[in-house]
């Protein structure tokens, strides 16, 4: 994403959490940003120094301790501080410092931008900033205090964008990357009506998340709805917003579909009718067709094994979003259900076969043009 919106003119930066590659050549500035600030991998890495075990491990064999990184495209990325528990409780301070620092500098350059902040709450291990750190007597808990942190750090990112004069020419998204809770290493979250946490997919509560997207008098305010959106439609989309779309890569299949059109109340819909859930593995755990739930593999934690069940589980989630009545046994009549759902399964499947995924490391050279 961040490279078509440097091929369409924009200044591209990346804050806080990358976790898609380490090493050199596999940085954000080798994959369209123009400069970036954060870790390269996850923030439990901030733990690791607290181990006299791991401290001994480092001075024995030199193994390096993690670092917050930053690096400008054509350059090397270089350590800047420790990453460790004494920066942790800052880190959503110094990644939202930036980006509004990044903000007010393209706005004065006059130059359009494309910021992807990702802050590092809420992820073990936690600790809470001195400013929220039960500051207040109207929330109890870590998990209170991070979730009140968060709030105050999106809203230092609009009150940049607003004072910059570019509230009504900038398209902000925020979501979330997976469900809540089921972490006793942060306790707190709550999955609604929804079965299941972070820890125990596919169930609706590891995966159902919350979007929200703002831009003033061009998408409708206030719209409240239950469409399915998957975070792979990002990219379609908000090319499709910005009139890019025709730069979308042509020579691999795109997992994610255009709902510009929604987003702009010109459609109902977004279009999308099914979602694959995928295990650790890479194979599929779910599929979702409109509210009917298969469920071919689920896990109920981290601590837990990977179960398959003797035949799929079907689930009506507009009746029952907890998923707790299993229709092939409370039913028997559902057997219909499995057509659908079967033909999203053979269509991924088909693709794979044309267009294997790309191995960790592989160094990708693009497919063979398919007649």
């Amino acid at each position: 994403m961040a490279k078509l919106f440097s091929d369409s003119g924009y200044a591209t930066a990346l804050y806080g959490k990358w976790h898609l590659g380490a090493e050199e050549g596999r940085l954000p500035t080798n994959q369209g940003f123009d400069e970036w600030w954060g870790y390269k991998d996850s923030m439990d890495e901030a733990g690791w120094t607290s181990y006299g075990f791991y401290r001994d491990l480092v001075k024995q064999t030199g193994t390096p301790t993690p670092k917050v990184w930053e690096g400008r495209k054509g350059s090397l990325s270089t350590p800047v501080r420790e990453l460790d528990l004494q920066v942790r409780p800052l880190m959503d301070e110094l990644i939202v410092q930036k980006a509004a620092n990044y903000i007010r500098n393209n706005a004065t350059a006059g130059k359009p931008f494309f910021i992807y902040v990702a802050l590092s709450h809420v992820h073990p291990p936690e600790k809470a900033h001195p400013d929220f750190d039960q500051k207040s007597p109207d929330r109890w808990g870590l998990y209170a205090d991070l979730i009140a942190e968060m709030d105050y750090r999106v809203g230092q990112i609009l009150d940049a964008i607003d004072k910059a004069g570019l509230a009504e020419d900038t398209i902000v998204v925020l979501s979330s990357d997976n469900g809540t809770g089921g972490i006793p290493a942060v306790p707190g979250g709550s999955s609604g009506p929804w079965r299941g946490y972070f820890s125990n997919p596919p169930y609706e509560g590891s995966m159902r998340v919350p979007a929200i997207i703002r831009w003033p008098n061009k998408i409708p305010a206030g719209v409240v709805t239950e469409e399915m959106f998957a975070a792979h439609d990002w990219m379609p989309t908000l090319t499709g917003l910005i009139g890019e779309s025709n730069r979308m890569p042509k020579d691999r299949p795109i997992d994610g579909i255009d709902a510009s059109a929604f987003m702009l109340g010109k459609s109902k819909t977004t279009s999308r009718t099914y979602y694959l859930f995928f295990g650790p593995d890479g194979e599929p755990m779910s599929v979702k067709w409109r509210n009917v739930k298969m469920i071919l593999r689920y896990a109920e934690g981290f601590d837990k094994p990977i179960l398959k069940p003797y035949f799929p589980l079907i689930f009506d989630l507009s009746s029952d979003p907890h998923e707790d009545n299993n229709l092939f046994v409370t039913k028997m009549d559902c057997g219909w259900m499995v057509g659908p759902v079967f033909k999203v399964m053979y269509e991924f499947m088909e693709s794979v076969e044309l267009y294997p995924n790309i191995k960790p490391g592989e160094d990708f050279k693009g497919y063979v043009k398919q007649d």
